[in-house]
């Protein structure tokens, strides 16, 4: 009884005016930012609206031909981005073309070519979205989100989401100024599973702006590198004096599933394997990092491996 109360007072209170603090002033800066920043398009807010909603309803609000976006959040929390067929065109033109053209494209159903092209657009929002909510409350479950597939149909969230309370942003954008518009739906579980905002500065802090500042600067200038080393190969000189341009080398002792995380003196730092995460090549450590005191692995072979196994010729020359 406490949940239907709740969201019949959700529906009936009016839409937060722009600028309003929290998720909605959040989503429409982050949003209306995405789109400037990755395709030179201008997004404009006519509308938006934060109510609750179960499962049932969300399933019930799913625009016709829309594209839907599977959203991995924190702690295993499951969202939805759903992109109206106008919303979808719109950024497919924009990428391809590079403009809209004055005619509008025809509505069709979204494929996962066009999700693959959207979804760059979509985590540079949602980012942008934990970059507003960094300090405010609603960080704890709005922030965190990040695209993860797309679904053919709504169908599979029925399966795919928790039977649970979800907030639902409905917004309603133009798009390029040239009549264009469409709906825009976010929907993310009620209860928050992200970190909670940034706390508030000491006073020590803010009595001393500058040397926080300054602390700041220094260790944001401070490098760590480490090097993925998928193999070594030991070659004598001679042989390593004659490769030619298109030569193969084997390396026997290569594996994805092996790799060698390294500082650049050599020293083993964890072992991991190969793969790819949201379409870039990814380490996945296998284990803790190890102890400093581990042995350092030397980069090449000591100098008098070399020596023994060169030609006269080369050790006469010094």
């Amino acid at each position: 009884m406490t949940d239907v109360i709740r969201r019949k007072i959700d529906r009936a209170r009016p839409t937060q005016a722009e600028g309003a603090p929290g998720a909605d002033r959040g989503w429409r800066l982050a949003l209306a930012r995405a789109a400037r920043d990755a395709m030179g398009l201008d997004l404009e807010f006519r509308s938006l609206t934060i109510a609750r909603r179960s499962l049932s309803e969300i399933l019930e609000i799913v625009p016709d031909r829309a594209l839907l976006a599977l959203l991995d959040g924190p702690h295993g929390g499951l969202g939805v981005i759903m992109l109206a067929p106008m919303v979808t065109a719109t950024f497919i033109e924009k990428q391809t073309l590079g403009r809209l053209n004055a005619q509008p494209p025809a509505a069709r159903k979204a494929s996962r070519i066009d999700a693959a092209m959207v979804a760059g657009v979509v985590d540079r929002a949602l980012a942008g979205l934990d970059e507003v909510l960094v300090e405010e409350a609603d960080l704890t479950w709005a922030g965190g989100f990040r695209y993860a597939s797309h679904l053919e149909d709504a169908r599979p969230l029925a399966l795919m989401l928790e039977e649970a309370e979800y907030r639902v942003l409905s917004a309603e954008v133009a798009l390029g100024g040239d009549g264009r518009q469409g709906a825009v739906i976010l929907v993310l579980p009620a209860i928050g599973r992200g970190e909670s905002p940034a706390p508030p500065l000491d006073e020590a802090t803010v009595d001393a702006p500058q040397f926080t500042a300054a602390l700041s600067a220094q260790v944001m200038q401070a490098d760590c590198r480490l090097d993925a080393v998928i193999g070594r190969l030991v070659l004598p000189l001679r042989q390593i004096m004659a490769l030619a341009v298109g030569e193969t080398l084997l390396l026997p002792s290569a594996a994805l599933d092996a790799v060698s995380l390294e500082t650049p003196d050599g020293r083993h730092v964890a072992p991991a394997r190969l793969g790819q995460h949201r379409g870039m090549r990814a380490l996945k450590l296998s284990e803790a990092v190890a102890a400093r005191t581990a042995a350092a692995v030397p980069l090449r072979p000591p100098a008098q491996t070399l020596i023994a196994e060169t030609g006269p010729e080369l050790r006469a020359a010094g």
